[in-house]
């Protein structure tokens, strides 16, 4: 072979092997890429934090700022969103709203997006609480802010690698429902005897036990980027709040504290974009406040900033032994779900109508006065309401979003009963349709069933919701 041909046959091997070479690695990289943002949600002072029930009056200060915090994932295939706020609950429509903005402005389509609420009790329940013009503008601006922390984290997609995992919170949470000896609790407000359940604003004298179990588990997602970087955390805690406000004064609860100190702890210089740390809220319709660790009386916010500490912490330690994946699939699917609204009988109003005409009159319960004007409002919702249910799979791990302040049984029951080997559901999920006690918990009473814009979908609404819950994520397990 002569020297020329020999040098033209060894460029074209060579050529070929370094093609070669190039396709092998472009199928060994990573698809799996994330991004996350976080954008500013804190309303103006004088907007209203006036609830359903409680009545918090307007902002009058900022303690700490609310934040829309968002995570993108994308495996070549598949892109979803999740999109957690530091707001008490958001009505389905104002969600919808904001994710028409993502879709109009990036096409990202809007089955592909959960949002959810917190349910800081330190921030706006939109737009139950609402007075006037103030409230709509703050609203107007909320869904294009909402809307922006998603389509930054899409900008924001880089190749990441995800781990999950969990921790024992159980310490931390109680049931707040208590049942008690039947007879022994009194009346409700609409005067009416054979409520079984102490809680809020139940009285009894003989307690027996918890009504329902708690949920223990502190689940994580974590999201670094290739490199090992952190770039964001997702945790999820089914406890309802924490709570030791000062009235008027805006917050995001432990869940902002959570943030803050992820963010704190994990804070690096260098070319990313930065850290995103975020807690939703699990199932905890019927679970308390965060419990204290220890005797002392705590000045307000104290105990805020001091357990979302105390869980990021922890979140931290566990992560330490996750194994991160740069190779996950990603799915999700969507379900709309028609359910009925326990809407007042002519009794009921009748009975409304006569508490409300004599407002100086002494009622059954302190509350009475409240629930008839929440029966004149119920009265006015339509028969039914339809809702979204979503289930998420990344990798083996399921997630699911769920409207409603749903109790921990529904949760513990997803996750005994899911196909994927880690489970965890998010509450206030796409909208707010009040409590979701099981059908055995509306048997029993207390004030979580009692009928009100705070509580109002059908007795099998819970059993609904749940069984399509796991009808989805069985889908996705294939």
């Amino acid at each position: 072979m002569s020297p020329r041909i020999f040098c033209i046959a060894f460029l074209f091997i060579s050529s070929l092997v370094l093609s070669t070479t190039d396709v092998v690695a472009q199928a060994e990289e990573p698809t799996l890429r994330a991004g996350a943002a976080a954008v500013d949600i804190t309303p103006p002072i004088g907007v209203s934090l006036d609830g359903v029930i409680s009545k918090n009056g307007p902002v009058t200060g900022i303690h700490d700022r609310l934040f829309a915090r968002a995570l993108v994932l994308d495996d070549g295939q598949e892109r979803i969103a999740i999109c957690v706020n530091d707001l008490c609950m958001v009505e389905r429509r104002y969600f919808d709203r904001a994710k028409n903005i993502v879709n109009q402005k990036t096409g990202f389509a809007m089955n592909r997006i959960l949002m959810t609420s917190t349910h800081t009790h330190a921030a706006p329940r939109v737009p139950y609480g609402r007075v006037g013009k103030l409230d709509d503008e703050y609203y107007d601006t909320l869904v294009k802010q909402i809307a922006q922390a998603v389509i930054q984290a899409q900008e924001n997609l880089k190749p990441a690698r995800i781990g999950w995992g969990s921790f024992d919170a159980g310490k931390y949470a109680a049931c707040r429902r208590f049942l008690a000896k039947k007879g022994s609790v009194s009346l409700n407000p609409f005067g009416v005897a054979g409520d079984q359940i102490k809680s809020v604003s139940g009285r009894s004298q003989h307690v027996i036990q918890p009504a329902a179990p708690i949920d223990p588990q502190c689940s994580i997602l974590s999201v670094q980027h290739l490199d090992g970087t952190p770039l964001a955390i997702l945790g999820n805690m089914s406890i309802h709040y924490c709570g030791g406000y000062q009235k008027g004064q805006i917050s995001a609860d432990y869940f902002g504290s959570y943030a803050r100190h992820l963010a704190k702890k994990l804070k690096k210089h260098n070319t990313h974009p930065p850290f995103v740390g975020m807690l939703s809220n699990g199932t905890s319709g019927n679970i308390g406040a965060v419990i204290k660790q220890d005797r002392r009386n705590y000045a307000a916010f104290e105990w805020i900033e001091e357990s979302g500490k105390q869980f990021a912490d922890q979140t931290l330690k566990a992560i330490e032994n996750l194994d991160h994946k740069p190779d996950l699939k990603l799915e999700i699917l969507e379900q709309e779900l028609k359910l009925k609204v326990r809407r007042p009988d002519t009794d009921r109003l009748a009975w409304a109508q006569t508490i409300l005409a004599n407002p100086q009159q002494k009622t059954a319960h302190r509350w009475s006065k409240v629930y008839a004007n929440e029966a004149i409002e119920l009265s006015k919702y339509p028969k039914t309401e339809s809702i979204i249910i979503q289930a998420i799979r990344i990798g083996d791990l399921g997630i699911v979003g769920l409207p409603c302040e749903v109790f921990t049984e529904t949760g513990l029951a997803i996750k005994r009963q899911s196909p994927f080997a880690a489970t965890f559901s998010m509450e206030l999920a796409n909208g707010s349709s009040g409590y979701l006690p099981t059908a055995e918990q509306h048997l029993l009473g207390g004030y979580e069933t009692w009928p009100a814009r705070s509580s109002y979908l059908e007795i099998d609404a819970e059993t609904k919701i749940r069984q399509t819950a796991l009808k989805l994520l069985q889908q996705l397990n294939h």
